[in-house]
């Protein structure tokens, strides 16, 4: 296998593509279906504006551009089938096409296949690749892996991981099978497990962080609010070292950068997390070797949507946190 900094340099644009042209939409009038039944405004306004940045979708929202039934909408609106939705004209630009995966991404990736089946995929992402393009991202992981299976008439994300982040991650191949482990991961039956990597000793007693959750669209960075979402994560000590410790992190709910910012909370903060952490300490550790933020999914456990059979998917922990782990001094 190629190691991991070659591959995600393959991964990474090397340079900024120029502006695309724009053209602008008329006045739509969409009736949300059965499918978008229950779905969010924000959510739902995403798959109709293709290519539109996130941050002019909650301008719009925010303006009360954007009416329901009529009315405004909040972004945490919930829609329901028969809804009339007013989307306002916008200039949305011309989609680029996806850049060409090279040989030895799709390589990289062919080997880090975890499990597939005809519904399936599950694949341990290198750190580096984003999930999916936008946002000057032309290439992700799932525009890849349709360049790998062309066959496929369908490959879709049934859920994500950072762009830093490593480790499992599984991709519906049929609608029956993306709707199926949505209903999972909604009700708590997916088993997700991670190992992290923070500064400091992780005291003994502090077992579970529930504190809600208030994220900032703008600027893409979450923080500890009585305003935002519940969300709780459970931490066991695996290791310690004399200045980190390895945990083990089983988040119950899915929110954005829940982990890196509840670990934050807890005063031991991720290592190499450029959002959350100190950036003299992330100085110092990338001295030790460590190049990236330090977390990585190892495992999933969940039943198979179609055959019903309990699939344990791991990964192991890279040789990129790894290799300087090995070589720190363990804590008595």
């Amino acid at each position: 296998m190629a190691d991991l900094p070659t591959a995600a340099a393959a991964m990474m644009p090397t340079m900024i593509e120029p502006a695309s042209p724009s053209s602008k939409t008329p006045v739509q009038l969409v009736t949300v279906d059965d499918n978008h039944d229950g779905q969010r405004i924000d959510n739902f306004l995403f798959g109709q504006l293709k290519g539109v940045p996130r941050t002019l979708v909650y301008r719009i929202l925010r303006k009360g551009e954007v009416r329901v039934n009529k009315g405004r909408a909040k972004p945490e609106h919930k829609l329901a089938a028969g809804d009339v939705v007013r989307i306002p004209p916008l200039h949305i630009p011309e989609p680029d096409a996806p850049a060409k995966a090279s040989g030895n991404l799709l390589e990289v990736l062919e080997s880090r296949i975890l499990f597939e089946d005809q519904y399936l995929i599950a694949i341990n992402k290198p750190a580096g690749l984003a999930v999916h393009g936008g946002s000057g991202i032309r290439l992700g992981l799932i525009e890849a892996l349709r360049q790998m299976r062309p066959q496929e008439k369908m490959l879709e994300l049934v859920h994500r991981l950072d762009r830093d982040t490593s480790g499992c991650m599984l991709i519906a191949k049929r609608r029956s099978a993306l709707t199926a482990l949505h209903e999972d991961l909604r009700a708590g039956r997916v088993d997700k497990r991670y190992l992290a990597l923070v500064y400091g000793r992780w005291p003994a007693r502090i077992k579970d962080v529930k504190v809600s959750l208030l994220k900032n669209e703008v600027a893409s960075v979450v923080r500890v609010s009585d305003a935002g979402k519940s969300a709780h994560t459970g931490f066991t000590i695996k290791q310690q070292f004399t200045d980190y410790t390895l945990l083990e992190v089983k988040p119950y709910t899915g929110r954005t950068h829940q982990i890196r910012v509840h670990a934050k909370h807890a005063g031991h903060s991720l290592v190499c997390d450029e959002k959350y952490s100190d950036a003299e300490k992330n100085a110092v550790a990338k001295t030790q070797g460590f190049k990236r933020l330090c977390l990585h999914a190892a495992s999933l456990v969940f039943t198979h949507p179609i055959s019903q059979e309990k699939l344990h998917i791991t990964a192991e922990l890279p040789e990129d946190i790894a290799v300087p782990l090995q070589k720190l001094e363990t804590k008595n």
